[in-house]
């Protein structure tokens, strides 16, 4: 549940300087701060942003901007709420830790000693896989791997997440590999819930968001929200037109992978969360589970952009952050990002400077440049204009993934290799369950049974393979369909994987494979 990927290879031939007119070390005025802001909504299209900045323990701007939903005048507030997404994951480690400090657990504990019916695919994996493999994406499984259980949208609950990770294949060595996971978290949310002798909602709640007084605007429980509450609603742009999505979970249900990335939290509340944290957990946290929380667990790969822009040497997955070095300053942060909504929080310790950026539009280019901007003038690293550079690279993915699109469009003339009757049928994935390939209005129509949002009907491609064309155009996630055949040519099963580079890596279609059950 991420932003679309940066290309390396193109990114480290961006040197330019944009033409921001340069602004004073440590300090950004709100004029200044309000052309950034406002310049990233326009250049990228965004109906809401929503900003906080805490310096050295004092809030210097807490500011809406933008609207809360196109077509409603209702204005973005420092109390409006949006969805935090994996931000969410910060809150359920922190949840663990307080575990931790009051004796429940430890952060070394097996899983299976919480949750007995807890698989992976390799046993000895199972047997040793602790709390902190759950938190720290090392599993060896791969990215995002069957996170189509609930993205974009699910009837699966917690207790069949639990029961089908088993199925998810292993990719690589054990705590070997970095590979975000989604998954793992709703499974660490009900160890808090066991643990706890509640559930995870009810204990982030109350241990952390009413203790530090954020419960007038931040929520672990989604079923204590209303549409009529002060709440950012979600956009996309489809073929250029800003358009309104629709969400994971509707206000007022449970939310599924609230552990994970389902907290509704507003910029002023957050503004609480980041002071807690650049003051070392106090009044939440003991100091020494503070520490653990931002030690680094994982290692990651540091970019070539990375590496040219912000000086950065090492890059690491610690407990719910992610840590690394910026221009010589320890930097820990996560982003967060739902179907139409994306969220950024970065924190200096050393300068114990705390930065908030909620967008209602799942344009990562907007949140990133909005950062980049205020993190270089407040820490004096340069003058470069962050929202010509992420424009520049938008739209050289844009233009890339297009020309990759159109390369493999669809013959006008192409026919599938069969019968479209020999196609049809119920197919089933081990971890994803059923779903329904039936004829409709002379085409093949695919239906997911436990994901109701993913229906669309399927254009012949070539020989065996068509292409799935979501109802939805909000997803940018069409996929390939390639049926396969016996030795007789009788269809057995079926595969799928992303057309777009660009699609979401939550569109695991990659993982997905479809047996024919009534062959």
């Amino acid at each position: 549940m991420t932003i679309q990927s940066i290309k390396t290879a193109f990114l480290s031939a961006l040197i330019f300087t944009g033409s921001l007119s340069p602004l004073s070390a440590g300090t950004l005025i709100e004029t200044e701060l309000d052309q950034i802001v406002e310049k990233a909504m326009t250049t990228f299209n965004i109906p809401g942003v929503a900003v906080g900045i805490i310096n050295d323990g004092k809030i210097e701007h807490v500011k809406g901007y933008g609207v809360r939903e196109i077509g409603n005048k209702s204005p973005i507030k420092p109390e409006t709420m949006f969805a935090i997404a994996s931000n969410s994951k910060a809150f359920t480690t922190t949840a663990l830790a307080l575990l931790v400090d009051d004796g429940i657990i430890g952060w070394d504990d097996k899983v299976i000693d919480y949750i007995p019916n807890f698989r992976l695919m390799d046993p000895w994996v199972t047997r040793e896989f602790t709390i902190r493999d759950l938190i720290t994406h090392r599993s060896g499984m791969g990215l995002g791997a069957g996170d189509l259980m609930f993205w974009p949208s699910t009837e699966v609950s917690r207790a069949e997440i639990i029961q089908n990770v088993r199925h998810l294949k292993m990719v690589s060595g054990f705590r070997t590999e970095y590979a975000y996971d989604n998954l793992l978290y709703v499974i660490a949310g009900e160890v808090v819930g066991i643990a706890s002798g509640s559930s995870y909602e009810e204990f982030v709640q109350s241990r952390i968001i009413k203790k530090l007084g954020m419960d007038k605007g931040c929520y672990a429980d989604l079923t204590k929200l209303n549409k009529n509450d002060n709440i950012a609603e979600p956009h996309v742009e489809i073929d250029g037109v800003l358009k309104k999505a629709s969400r994971l979970q509707e206000l007022g249900e449970p939310m599924v992978i609230a552990a994970a990335g389902g907290l509704q939290c507003s910029t002023d509340a957050l503004m609480t969360w980041v002071n807690m944290h650049l003051d070392n957990g106090r009044g939440l946290l003991s100091k020494k589970q503070h520490d653990e929380l931002w030690t680094p667990q994982t290692i990651q790969r540091v970019s070539q952009s990375d590496k040219e822009w912000h000086n950065t040497n090492f890059a690491a997955y610690g407990l719910g952050f992610r840590l690394r070095d910026h221009h010589g300053y320890k930097m820990v942060s996560h982003t967060g990002g739902l179907l139409g909504m994306v969220t950024y929080i970065v924190m200096i310790p050393k300068t114990k400077l705390g930065i908030v950026v909620l967008t209602n539009q799942e344009n990562g280019s907007a949140m990133r440049a909005i950062m980049n901007n205020i993190m270089q003038a407040y820490l004096d690293t340069g003058n470069v204009d962050w929202t010509a550079r992420f424009e520049e690279i938008r739209n050289y993915n844009i233009a890339r993934a297009n020309s990759t699109i159109e390369a493999e469009s669809v013959d006008a003339d192409a026919t599938s290799l069969l019968p479209i009757e020999d196609y049809m049928g119920t197919y089933r994935d081990p971890w994803f369950g059923d779903v329904t390939i039936n004829e409709k209005q002379g085409e093949l129509y695919f239906t997911a049974a436990k994901s109701q949002k993913l229906r669309g009907k399927m254009t012949p491609f070539k020989f065996n393979t068509f292409k799935v064309i979501w109802d939805d155009r909000s997803f940018n996630a069409d996929a390939y369909a390639m049926f396969s055949t016996d030795f007789e040519g009788k269809v057995m099963g079926l595969k799928m994987k992303p057309i777009s580079p660009l699609t979401d890596f939550s569109y695991d279609f990659q993982d997905l494979d479809f047996n024919k059950i009534n062959r």
